[in-house]
């Protein structure tokens, strides 16, 4: 896999960090941004999307997770699995007093289209 740059999600309003995990693994691919202990934080949220595809698939939901908000008093976690490998997530946190969370969103899958794993 060729090296990842988390770096363009920097432009985010209110960015603080942001990595990019095997969901499977809890391991952390390429990560950037201080004031979050990132390797802590992939493998826990690795846990909170296994959890949630489990609850689906008991569900029959027979659908897909396109992102995660948790929401913080300071900040927005979010976590976007990658539509191109549901192996993978974008894990972002943002200052909720700095950011705006739609355009957070929107600039989520416009990076995800910029990856490239050849």
């Amino acid at each position: 896999m060729a090296k990842i740059s988390m770096e363009p999600l920097r432009e985010l309003d209110g960015y603080v960090a942001s990595a990019l995990v095997d969901a499977d693994s809890g391991m952390m691919l390429a990560g950037d941004g201080t004031g979050v202990n990132l390797e802590l934080a992939a493998a826990g949220n690795s846990e909170v999307i296994r959890a949630k595809r489990k609850v689906a698939n008991a569900l029959k939901l027979n659908d897909t997770i396109e992102d995660i908000l948790i929401n913080l008093t300071k900040q927005y976690h979010l976590i976007r699995p990658l539509e191109s490998n549901q192996k993978l997530f974008l894990y972002v946190v943002l200052d909720r007093a700095r950011s705006n969370l739609a355009m957070a969103r929107h600039e989520l899958r416009t990076f995800e289209k910029t990856l490239d794993f050849s």
